[in-house]
């Protein structure tokens, strides 16, 4: 990273984003004469400085937003946080959720019952950031996201200190055509999911027009706790690795004690936990209990 002293000589009638720690420093230089015209009050975007600072083992959790009470979500937040996990996504519930097993989906039914919905997650993550330093992601369907607006969605998540989005039914089409430049505007990640179907042509597609990490989905099934992973999947796992694209990686599905979390580190920068953490904070007395329990069983 380079301090304004240290930014290196950039060609005429050019703009030129430096990083410096905490901020995007933006240069632009004219008529020969280099001079610093504004700095953006934007700073660096946690994921992309996560991937930068710890390049295997990371550990992302998954959970429900409004479960197993409402008003829980910050709690969860601040608790995962504390444990030493790398990054976390909030899942937003929704009536239909396609890609989620039987616990997360029983996960988002009472989150809505208990009266969940996106206007009061971005209310409860207001001041997230005052306590909370660790990339956050909101991971949720196209359906809830039509109905707020996207353009309102990214400008409330970024507000709320949000770094990125995963929308797992977003056709690679219309990310492209309409929602990715939306998202880049606010500087937000959209995050994009492959499976072991996925075709080695349209995963270095995503890779090329997607920044952030890529998301593994480790089998053709719906989410769910595993034991392990079998032949199939490791090598999915190990044919991904072998293409050496850009973007990191992350593997989730089916990650549920140490011998899948290592495995899953082996072969990307870290896996996603999420049916095991959902039914942790089902089983558990508190939301620390909860916590400690998934450290202790996948570490």
């Amino acid at each position: 990273m380079f301090s304004l002293s240290e930014s290196r000589a950039i060609d005429e009638k050019t703009t030129k984003f430096i990083e410096t720690k905490d901020k995007l420093v933006r240069i632009l230089v004219k008529g020969g004469e280099r001079r610093q015209i504004q700095i953006e009050n934007q700073i660096m975007n946690r994921i992309d400085r996560l991937f930068e600072e710890k390049k295997s083992g990371i550990l992302s959790v998954y959970f429900t937003a409004g479960y197993p009470r409402l008003d829980d979500t910050v709690q969860v937040i601040k608790a995962l946080e504390n444990r030493g996990v790398d990054l976390i996504e909030i899942g937003v519930p929704f009536s239909d959720p396609m890609a989620d097993g039987p616990v997360i989906q029983a996960s988002g039914t009472q989150a809505l019952d208990n009266g969940m919905s996106v206007k009061h997650l971005f209310g409860q993550l207001a001041d997230i950031r005052e306590g909370v330093s660790i990339p956050l992601v909101l991971m949720g369907y196209l359906n809830p996201i039509m109905q707020f607006g996207f353009d309102s969605y990214c400008a409330e998540a970024v507000k709320c200190g949000i770094d990125g989005l995963i929308i797992p039914d977003l056709p690679f089409a219309e990310y492209m055509d309409t929602y990715k430049p939306v998202a880049e505007k606010y500087g937000l990640h959209i995050i994009m999911l492959i499976t072991p179907e996925t075709s080695e042509e349209r995963i270095r597609l995503i890779d090329e027009h997607t920044s952030g990490f890529i998301y593994m989905v480790s089998t053709a099934s719906v989410t769910g706790a595993k034991n392990s992973f079998g032949d199939e999947s490791l090598a999915y796992f190990r044919r991904v690795n072998a293409m050496q694209l850009k973007n990191p990686r992350l593997i989730g599905f089916g990650i549920s004690n140490k011998d899948t979390f290592d495995a899953a580190c082996r072969e990307a920068s870290g896996a996603i936990i999420g049916s095991k953490f959902i039914s942790l904070l089902g089983s558990e007395k508190t939301i620390d209990e909860a916590v400690k329990k998934l450290i202790e069983v996948i570490r």
